[in-house]
């Protein structure tokens, strides 16, 4: 029988539909069971017959319930109850095994430095931008004008390829800025590093191409080409950036990072440069050029893209990750008209294209000058950081009883020590001290190279100097 609770919050009719169609699925009332006349069981209930009749209809409408003019309502024979005692075994689908994602998210977080753990009282992250108040602010404004002036249309679908007044702006800027002289439609507009990644091994290669890697270098790079089902071959670095000669003869892509290296910060020398430029022509392979921190150089001006010199068979990728921050997930894939061609089809077909605000919000912001303005404060900020950093790391001894690199550009510095040192150790006691510092062994592929990737953006110079004071008591004894 149906009962109806004056307590319930939910409407009457919305009680006594839940409760048959719990009777009908639990096997209370069987397939082919006619059902009281709509006038009696109301009658029953103490309700109107109203409501007796909207419960009937949604359960005909949803299809537990038959009616015929002579037959009544009845539960649809249709209907495959489960035995009472089974109701709380059922289970969906059982999801597939996927070690390799596991793995890989794993390791992300752990190089991320496993911020579910705690956020001790220094973290010499090299992930993360300087942000502050003023930037919000600004960031704001743009936001609200662009909202304002936002058109109808601008709330459509929109193009694959991105909001053409952001290439526009993109496109200015890498012309100003790094030499890079493109036509807009060169310009595809992603969601990050990763994401950029991601297309280009969906939409350029094919599954089981070989692919190099620098070693150390970006894990997310050969995770997101090992999880497309690519074969993912490393190559070592020096202090010449990745050694060219070892790259795998049978690749379809490389991946660099040539102006300042993600784990050893080096900058990849003009001989190397173009040594991978001919042997990229000669193969021919796509070299994916992700220009990382190529924007904060201490020493002498930026140095020139690989794509500017051989646009043909170069991808390049900028991510405002580091110049503005991480959270508004926006970066760019720039190349041939042809390969650009193809990763938007793709973009078309897995995301459609990016939310529309984020975009609007940064053309305004860098049209209206906001984003330069930016730049030109944030260099200062990192410059006394920078500087911060190297004193304290030489006051302190680490500088020369370590190896030190990565100085003249970028966010972070590499403190390199011997190939038999526990780095993962230390880290886990610098954190249990209050510091977290980032391991260089979860920077590698196959490299058993040790040491600590220290970024300076995010930490002031009186935490930097109190930092590497702390660090210097672990490391020297």
């Amino acid at each position: 029988m149906l009962k109806v609770d004056r307590n319930d919050d939910r409407p009457i009719w919305q009680q006594l539909l839940d409760q048959a169609i719990h009777h009908i699925t639990t096997g209370n009332w069987p397939p082919g069971e006619l059902l009281l006349p709509s006038r009696e069981l109301a009658l029953l209930i103490g309700v109107s017959r109203s409501t007796i009749q909207i419960v009937y209809e949604e359960l005909f409408s949803r299809g537990y319930t038959v009616t015929s003019r002579r037959g009544g309502t009845r539960v649809n024979k249709v209907i495959c109850a489960a035995p009472p005692s089974e109701i709380e075994e059922l289970k969906g689908p059982a999801l597939p095994d996927l070690p390799l994602l596991n793995a890989s998210v794993g390791h992300l977080h752990s190089w991320f430095g496993n911020k579910e753990k705690g956020m001790p009282e220094i973290d010499f992250t090299p992930h993360e931008p300087y942000l502050d108040e003023q930037f919000q602010q600004k960031w704001r404004h743009s936001f609200l004008k662009a909202s304002t002036d936002a058109d109808l249309t601008n709330w459509a679908y929109g193009d694959a390829m991105g909001f053409l007044p952001l290439r526009e702006q993109i496109q200015r800027y890498l012309s100003l800025e790094r030499g890079v002289h493109v036509h807009v439609d060169q310009i595809l507009l992603t969601s990050g590093a990763q994401h950029s990644i991601d297309l280009i091994a969906q939409a350029l290669l094919q599954e089981g191409d070989t692919v190099t890697v620098e070693d150390p270098g970006f894990p997310a790079a050969w995770m997101a080409m090992s999880y497309r089902k690519m074969q993912v071959a490393s190559a070592p670095v020096d202090e010449f950036g990745l050694c060219v000669d070892r790259i795998h003869p049978q690749s379809r892509l490389v991946y660099v990072t040539p102006s300042h290296q993600c784990a050893a910060g080096v900058i990849m020398s003009e001989p190397r440069r173009q040594q991978l430029l001919h042997l990229g022509a000669q193969s021919p392979f796509w070299i994916v050029e992700d220009d990382y921190d190529s924007e904060f150089r201490y020493r002498g001006a930026p140095l020139p893209t690989l794509f500017s010199q051989r646009s043909q068979n170069t991808l390049y990728m900028m991510s405002f990750s580091k110049m503005i921050a991480p959270g508004i997930r926006l970066s760019a894939i720039i190349g041939p008209h042809e390969a650009i061609h193809r990763l938007a089809r793709v973009q078309e077909l897995t995301y459609r294209h990016l939310p529309i605000m984020e975009q609007l919000t940064l053309a305004h912001f860098i049209e209206q000058g906001h984003f330069m303005r930016h730049m030109r404060r944030v260099r200062n900020v990192y410059r006394r950081r920078h500087e911060a950093m190297t004193k304290a790391l030489a006051a302190t001894g680490l500088s020369e009883r370590f190896t030190l690199s990565g100085v003249e550009t970028g966010l972070h510095m590499l403190l390199e020590a011997v190939r038999s040192y526990d780095d993962k150790a230390v880290t886990k006691i610098a954190f249990e001290q209050g510091i977290r510092i980032y391991p260089l062994s979860k920077y590698c592929l196959e490299s058993d190279r040790k040491g600590w990737v220290l970024g300076f953006a995010k930490v002031d110079e009186a935490a930097i100097e109190q930092g590497i004071e702390c660090l210097s008591r672990l490391l020297v004894k």
